[in-house]
């Protein structure tokens, strides 16, 4: 996956997938299957979400987290059937997911690597529906539910999400069709008053700042095996109630405790743009400084220019000490540049519900 394709570039790759319509070639990703008798029933004694929650035909978002609450990886679980669940972890820890769930896994149920079975494009923007429709690829299902259906002879599935807050699908195609679902997209145009415009391909420089405008966290940035949900306010993705998960005692003890740092937004009031490791300092102004001076608070995960905002923004592991609405100040370069903590999304978008 590029950064940026030629004749497009960041800018406006991003402003395609805000505006109308953007496909990313995110074939990278990792894809595994858990089958066999018991198989989501196993899968939920191990990743944090609760798959009692959704039906066949629906997707979640989940984590695999090791026994101290660190983060082994983020992915989203297709649920098929009980016996039947696919699986989308980040390419870097596909071979990593696999092996944990092999090695728990029962007798009667299996788990394979297939990263180089699958190519999956995510087509994405408001205009998104209307390119899946002109080439008569399903469009109308609801958010995290998805389709199996077979389109011009290739078996396909076409899930209702994606990584930028916008709406959209993610098509999941054998590898050797991928090239042909891609070029029926990108051949589309789609009416536009008395011009036509087509989709326009976006790189790995659009999807981390569309994802950081909506404080989608990366994993190995915002969550890691030293950043748990807790601390990264994942807690909504897992199943408090579930009796058994990897890492449960760690993550209920941490929830409990209530004194670890957490992952905020960054919005800047200059022209700074904080990136990742950069510092982040409180107690600047007013009688806080006069007495204690600049208190180191933390540090930056992930930063960037945000696009829609014209403004640098960021996510960042802070003290617990630090509040939404309170002004830090991040260590650009040696500067001080003045920014407000606030709770993403920083862009309000009307997808993906």
């Amino acid at each position: 996956m590029p950064i940026e394709y030629p004749g497009g570039g960041v800018l406006k790759e991003h402003a395609a997938v805000r505006t109308s319509v953007g496909v990313f070639d995110v074939s990278h990703l990792g894809k595994a299957t858990v089958s066999g008798p018991g198989a989501a029933a196993f899968v939920n004694t191990a990743l944090t979400a609760d798959l009692n929650r959704i039906a066949p035909g629906q997707a979640q978002y989940t984590l695999c987290c090791a026994p101290d609450g660190g983060v082994v990886d983020d992915l989203i679980a297709y649920l098929r059937t009980p016996d039947d669940v696919f699986l989308i972890p980040n390419a870097a820890n596909t071979a990593e997911v696999v092996r944990l769930l092999s090695d728990a896994a029962p007798d009667a149920v299996s788990v394979a690597d297939q990263h180089r079975d699958f190519g999956i494009l995510a087509v994405q923007g408001p205009r998104s529906a209307a390119l899946m429709e002109a080439i008569d690829l399903p469009a109308g299902h609801a958010y995290l539910s998805f389709v199996d259906l077979t389109w011009r002879g290739i078996p396909l599935v076409v899930c209702r999400t994606g990584y930028t807050g916008e709406h959209g699908y993610e098509i999941v195609v054998p590898w050797s069709d991928t090239p042909a679902v891609w070029d029926a997209l990108m051949q589309t145009q789609l009416p536009d008053g008395a011009d036509a415009s087509g989709p326009l391909p976006a790189g790995l420089g659009a999807r981390d700042t569309l994802r950081t405008e909506m404080g989608y966290p990366l994993h190995g940035q915002d969550l890691s095996r030293t950043i748990s949900p807790v601390q990264a306010r994942l807690g909504w993705a897992v199943g408090w109630d579930k009796p058994r998960f990897w890492g449960r005692d760690a993550l209920v003890a941490q929830r409990a405790a209530a004194d670890g740092p957490l992952l905020r937004g960054l919005l800047a009031s200059d022209r700074g743009i904080p990136r990742p490791h950069m510092r982040v300092f409180a107690g600047l102004t007013g009688a806080a400084d006069s007495v204690a001076g600049p208190r180191d608070v933390g540090e930056v995960t992930s930063g960037t220019f945000s696009p829609t905002l014209r403004q640098g923004i960021g996510l960042a592991l802070l003290d617990r000490s630090v509040s939404e609405g309170d002004e830090v100040a991040v260590d650009v370069r040696g500067r001080r540049s003045t920014m407000r903590v606030v709770r993403p999304p920083f862009v309000h978008v009307a997808g993906p519900r």
